[in-house]
């Protein structure tokens, strides 16, 4: 069984009978035929469509939860597996980073660092706030969770069904989200990119969410109208810190990049040593499976 894989740390670790592993990163040029891919998510969109070109390929296991940008390049015969349970803490930790960051105007610290200023900030805190979470899957629930103690005054979730989570978190449905806006100090999206949820976050959206408001996405990019938030920062209205943006990569000169009140991080919140750590014994542990014909985890078709 031949099997692309990205690192070479992920070659040495398959030294499995019966399996071939080849390096290979989609970022870097054309595949060779093989079986298997296991592939993290390509730097440039252009370079997505090199799945479709895989000669001979099976299955797809992706080193990330999301999968929504590989579906258009695989066709009905290809299963395909994700990295759920990998990423999630790595995601939430970077969250919490974002917002403390953005509550505490450390940017604005760093500032006066640099201009070696001791002029002491008062700030906002999560302590105290009502905090929305869109979104209540993996990233979701290990945000929550991570919210807990600073105290804030109120956190609610945010999904399809309404019902209750982790110890009497309120989860309302997405028909209902407009009535939290209001009284939201943080809203926080951390939902995969679908028709349903593309721009969910849009002008209706932000006029009603409070002012001085943040908002963090660790979701998808595609979920926030970009226009409408780069209007509501511009006019100091909202504050906003992004993993995430539309377009991404955010392009040289494009106007979120210094838009006030705005933090904005690459595509990160996953990169840590532990995550590939995890990922990739989730990978060899996919491929020993595939490898015996056993199923595979994490399946999601």
């Amino acid at each position: 069984m031949r099997v692309l894989v990205p690192w070479q740390s992920l070659v040495d670790s398959m030294q499995i009978p019966g399996v071939e592993p080849i390096l290979w990163n989609i970022n870097d040029g054309e595949p060779p035929a093989a079986d298997v891919l296991v592939t993290e998510r390509p730097v440039d969109p252009s370079h997505r469509s090199r799945v479709g070109r895989i000669a001979g390929l099976k299955h797809v296991h992706l080193l990330s939860i999301g999968y929504e940008w590989v579906l258009d390049h695989l066709s009905a015969d290809v299963a395909l597996s994700n990295s759920k349970g990998a990423v999630e803490d790595a995601t939430a930790e970077h969250c919490l980073a974002l917002i403390l960051a953005s509550l505490r105007e450390l940017p604005r610290a760093y500032q006066l660092q640099k201009e070696e200023s001791w002029s002491r900030l008062w700030t906002s805190s999560l302590h105290g706030s009502n905090v929305v979470v869109l979104g209540v899957g993996g990233v979701g629930t290990a945000i929550i969770e991570r919210l807990k103690p600073f105290k804030p005054a109120q956190i609610t979730g945010v999904a399809s069904t309404s019902r209750t989570i982790n110890g009497g978190i309120d989860v309302v449905s997405f028909a209902n989200v407009h009535q939290l806006l209001p009284s939201a100090d943080i809203v926080i999206c951390a939902l995969p990119h679908t028709p349903q949820t593309e721009g969910l976050i849009g002008t209706e959206f932000m006029d009603r969410m409070y002012n001085g408001a943040l908002l963090v996405n660790v979701g998808r990019g595609p979920i926030v109208a970009t226009a409408a938030l780069i209007k509501e920062l511009e006019s100091g209205r909202l504050r906003a810190a992004l993993d995430v943006t539309d377009p991404e990569p955010l392009p040289v000169g494009h106007a979120l990049w210094n838009a006030p009140g705005c933090i904005i991080t690459p595509h990160m919140a996953g990169d840590t040593g532990q995550f590939v750590e995890l990922v990739s014994e989730l990978a060899t542990r996919q491929v020993q499976l595939l490898s015996s014909g056993q199923t595979p985890l994490n399946l999601v078709r």
